[in-house]
């Protein structure tokens, strides 16, 4: 089940979603949105500290140009609103680490470099954790994630927070992708009346519009690769444990995952590189095998593809036909490439989950959320799930003026996570993705990895009906916990299409060699070109 299937209830077809009328207010802007042309466009951090090494630059310099960008795309011209917060305290970071690039050296490839983090990511500093609900404003953690404590210790410049859909799109059936109560709707670069995709939204609308260098969202079904395929970039779900989950305000345990959002393989690969490690807070990261790697680019090699065997997971490609075209496509690339293709490779019991992640989701979500708020301790500006659902019944002018909180309803009457309903709910998930889904197939055809299309094209932002389901293969990954690539592999009336790279428990060796492999046969992410609206 496709997270966007879990969330909706809508009927609407397809086609409709594709090509109807926007519903955001105000008259339809047809010419497109002039931007200035800026110096690091599609810069990835190779050339950036390339330009540092040689004083052509400084991280100083680089957070005030990136800062000058978002000045000119996100708050005015094409206005995309894809960030929530910007660092008071970035250019004074900045400045440290040029010092001690000069005293001491780097530290390491992301010395320097600017990193957006969504807003669901505690960070201790002078930025707010509110998952974009205005029940959480003036909340600040007491200590940051592990996240953002790896990041500042890899030199990383952490620029602000991305808007998300709010309480990462796990509030209501009818919610529009990319909106929150804090900080409004953030639109799609590519076609601006299109929907960013959910809920790491804000994150994939400014790293597509070069806003920053990197970027970090969090997913539990869809949503850092559905963002990333629908803005045109590199998107990694990690197996779930990989990168600590500690000061990243939840859905849930078994399947809630931090992870990387880039312009390139090799970006994602060195971003990845920099999350990983075990910590107490996050008794998932105690699973991490012994000879999982710290330094992914060295399995970065254009030849990857040869010999690969790859499963084709047809019950994916049920897909708009001009989408289906460029993934048909893909699969064109592959074998020219030397990959072999098993097609079909699908699993019937892939489609036997039922009820059970919904159920499971709304367990964790109640247990998890408690749990976090609980953490946050006295300052918290609320205590528990019904505390927020009482704020938003008094606030709703402001904080359900398009769709409600049918969701945390459903949550708030489940019970502790002892219950027989969660446990059986829990094992069907494990059993159906696991042993009879990803690995079953993984086995039986003795793959590498498994490929399908991450999803259709971004549909219309729509205020009144809430978000259409454009396809997509992100579930099975999603609730068996294991690793997720998607990669640009065209566009269809110029908004992008993904091709996603999945397989088993902690393979994201495998998945970036040959995520990386298709892309430099590919070459197909292009920038956005801040369009109105389709003609």
């Amino acid at each position: 089940m496709n997270r966007r299937d879990f969330l909706q209830t809508t009927t609407l077809g397809i086609t409709s979603l594709m090509f109807g009328a926007p519903a955001l207010a105000g008259a339809a802007r047809t010419v497109p949105f002039h931007v200035k042309p800026f110096e690091w466009e599609e810069a990835t951090v190779s050339q950036l500290q390339a330009a540092m090494r040689t004083r052509q630059e400084t991280a100083e310099s680089l957070v005030k140009k990136y800062l000058r960008r978002i000045e000119e795309v996100d708050r005015s011209g094409p206005a995309i609103n894809a960030i929530i917060e910007l660092n008071p305290d970035a250019l004074a970071i900045a400045r440290r680490l040029d010092q001690e690039r000069k005293t001491t050296g780097a530290r390491g490839p992301l010395h320097g470099i600017p990193v957006l983090l969504k807003d669901n990511i505690d960070t201790h500093d002078r930025m707010m954790t509110t998952a974009g609900s205005l029940a959480l404003l003036g909340s600040i953690p007491s200590q940051d994630s592990f996240v953002a404590q790896k990041l500042r210790e890899a030199g990383a410049v952490i620029l602000g927070k991305t808007n998300l859909s709010e309480w990462a799109n796990f509030r209501s059936t009818h919610s529009t992708s990319g909106w929150s109560g804090r900080g409004g709707q953030t639109k799609n670069p590519y076609v601006l009346d299109r929907n960013p995709s959910g809920s790491s939204s804000g994150t994939g609308a400014a790293i597509a519009a070069n806003l920053c260098a990197l970027g970090i969202g969090t997913e539990t079904d869809g949503s850092i690769v559905c963002p990333s395929s629908c803005n045109g970039l590199v998107g990694l779900k990690p197996t779930v444990g990989l990168v600590s989950r500690s000061g990243i305000i939840p859905i849930s345990r078994s399947q809630d995952t931090a992870g990387v959002m880039t312009r390139t393989v090799t970006d994602a690969a060195i971003l990845l590189g920099a999350l990983t490690g075990e910590d107490p807070r996050d008794a998932a990261t105690s699973k991490i095998p012994r000879d999982t790697p710290s330094d992914y680019i060295r399995y970065l090699d254009a030849s990857s593809l040869r010999g690969a065997r790859i499963g084709v997971a047809r019950q994916f490609f049920d897909l708009l036909p001009d989408a289906r075209k460029v993934a048909e496509s893909a699969l064109s690339v592959l074998k020219s490439c030397g990959a072999e293709l098993i097609d079909p490779a699908d699993k019937p019991a892939a489609h036997n989950l039922g009820d059970a992640e919904g159920l499971v989701l709304h367990y964790e979500f109640k247990a998890d959320l408690n749990n976090y708020l609980a953490v946050l301790g006295p300052a918290a500006p609320v205590k528990t799930l019904q505390d927020i659902i009482e704020f938003n019944e008094r606030n709703q002018s402001r904080e359900m003026p398009f769709f409600g909180q049918e969701i945390f309803l459903k949550a708030q009457q489940k019970g502790p996570l002892t219950e027989k309903a969660y446990l059986e709910a829990l094992e069907v998930c494990r059993r159906v993705t696991r042993e009879e889904g990803i690995d079953a197939l993984m086995n039986q055809h003795r793959l590498d990895a498994i490929v399908a299309p991450t999803a259709g094209p971004a549909h219309v932002t729509d205020l009144v009906y809430g978000d259409r389901d454009i396809g997509g293969c992100t579930t099975l990954a999603a609730v068996a916990g294991y690793p997720h690539i998607t990669v640009p592999a065209g566009s269809v009336r110029g908004l992008p299409v993904g091709l996603s790279f999945f397989g088993r428990a902690f393979s994201e060796p495998t998945l970036l060699k040959l995520a990386f492999a298709f892309e430099q046969a590919t070459k197909a992410r292009k920038p956005p070109r801040f369009l109105p609206t389709l003609t």
